[in-house]
């Protein structure tokens, strides 16, 4: 049994440690008591993102959800969460008419309109209209190789728009108006 002089020796100084891990240790308990009078402006953005609730894990060098995403990604999860696909299609097509149909014919007609299946394709003249209504299946089948099949069902070829007589020289109050062949 060791007496008391034997128990009264003081105990040796710790050892260093090597790695300096007492050293974190002592700055991260400095760090955690940090005086109230501190803003949230002046603390730094980690702190900010856990005062917030936001893991501050989830950023990092991995692109996630909070990146700023291209533009094309964007547009097209918008077009497809609205399911307008073949509605941009369709009139992506407006776009290119005169490469699907050939010049001479696109500069006198042009598509108007696409619903169900159908596109409306209005004519400069009554002439052009019937050369359209004539090439109509070649077209629809054009327009499925560029969209996919099925996608257009029917050419509806309308003829050009006539004057309006309802107002002016020309108006008739009673009656039809004058007559001439418009479409």
């Amino acid at each position: 049994m060791p007496t008391e002089s034997e128990s009264a020796k003081p105990e040796p100084a710790p050892q260093h440690d090597p790695t300096g891990l007492d050293l974190a240790r002592s700055i991260a308990k400095a760090i955690g008591a940090t005086p109230k009078r501190w803003s949230a402006r002046s603390a730094s953005p980690l702190v900010r993102r856990r005062r917030r609730g936001v893991d501050p894990t989830v950023s990092g060098s991995h692109p996630d959800d909070r990146d700023p995403q291209p533009l094309d990604a964007a547009m097209d999860r918008l077009v497809a969460e609205h399911g307008w696909t073949t509605d941009v299609a369709v009139h992506g097509v407006f776009a290119r008419w005169d490469r699907i149909v050939g010049r001479d014919v696109a500069q006198h007609c042009r598509p108007e309109a696409y619903a169900d299946g159908r596109l409306v394709v209005r004519a400069d003249s009554t002439a052009w209209a019937t050369q359209v209504r004539l090439l109509a299946p070649t077209v629809v089948r054009r327009l499925n190789e560029e969209l996919g099949d099925g996608t257009v069902l029917v050419v509806q070829v309308a003829g050009p728009r006539g004057p309006s007589w309802t107002k002016g020289r020309r108006s008739v109050r009673d009656g039809r108006g004058p007559r001439d062949t418009y479409g």
